[in-house]
């Protein structure tokens, strides 16, 4: 994996991993959404007519199928060590914490056997849209300047572009927007911090939000885009990306020039008329 003076280190991954302990202290009712989503997942894999018996768990999030398991942050020698040895490279909401993901992409290949399945889920970019527009606001307007405090998302339009760079044949990305609804912001808030999905950014605030920027945020919050109960929703937007190790056996794209119909005499032909 690339280290540090090639990839810039955006996320600090002591804080990620102190986050990710501390929810598991909280306890296993914040991990609703893991659960939801590694449904998902499985109900996608269910759908393939593939056996996989020999699974691996990049973030140990997963849980669906026995694997052997690899926290996050993980020793990159971890995954060298595993060169061709699985069927199935799965994680689950965990790489959105990752500095070098197209590096962990490319190790997730070597890992799989030839024609191996990879397959990952991860936050995207309008996930808690609405908490990120009302912290800004509410530091914008008591403090004339705002802090990140939610850390940005990838767009599901570069996935399919690392899935290739990784070096993945048939890569396909989609996505999901599963939408929450909690009695008030700092529901939402506390929720966060008992699934680890707390601020790790390296660049962020070592100072405690102000009391009465974060009560302004919850009236923001609120103000903006409560219902007519008076619940308010935290969007996650939820991205897939599937990938296969390379194989002879698998489905070629046509060579430019070797169409069996000339698009020239295609278009002279005019549209087909419409049934009666």
């Amino acid at each position: 994996m690339a280290n540090d003076m090639q990839s810039p280190r955006l996320f600090d991954m002591q804080a990620v991993a102190r986050n990710t302990l501390r929810g598991l202290r909280m306890g296993s009712s914040y991990d609703f959404l893991r659960r939801e989503v590694a449904d998902r997942m499985e109900d996608r894999l269910l759908d393939i007519n593939r056996q996989f018996d020999v699974v691996l768990d990049i973030g140990a999030r997963f849980g669906k199928r026995s694997a052997k398991e690899v926290a996050l942050p993980h020793d990159d020698d971890v995954l060298d060590a595993e060169r061709n040895s699985f069927d199935l490279v799965v994680s689950n909401l965990s790489m959105h914490w990752v500095n070098d993901l197209p590096g962990l992409m490319v190790q997730a290949r070597h890992a799989l056997k030839p024609d191996g399945l990879f397959m990952a889920s991860l936050l995207g970019g309008d996930t808690l849209y609405e908490l990120r527009h009302a912290l800004i606001a509410a530091e914008s307007e008591l403090l004339g300047g705002a802090n990140a405090r939610v850390i940005p998302f990838a767009d599901v339009r570069d996935l399919g572009s690392l899935l290739q760079r990784a070096g993945f044949a048939l890569p396909v990305t989609d996505m999901d927007a599963i939408t929450v609804t909690y009695e008030h912001p700092l529901k939402l808030m506390n929720e966060l911090r008992g699934m680890g999905e707390a601020n790790a950014l390296v660049s962020r605030s070592r100072q405690f939000l102000r009391r009465d920027v974060l009560m302004r945020a919850c009236e923001i919050y609120t103000e903006k885009y409560a219902f007519e109960d008076g619940r308010i929703p935290a969007t996650f937007q939820v991205m897939y990306m599937t990938g296969w190790h390379p194989h002879e056996s698998q489905q070629k794209p046509l060579k430019p020039g070797s169409g069996k119909v000339n698009l020239a005499d295609a278009l002279k032909a005019g549209v087909p008329p419409k049934p009666e």
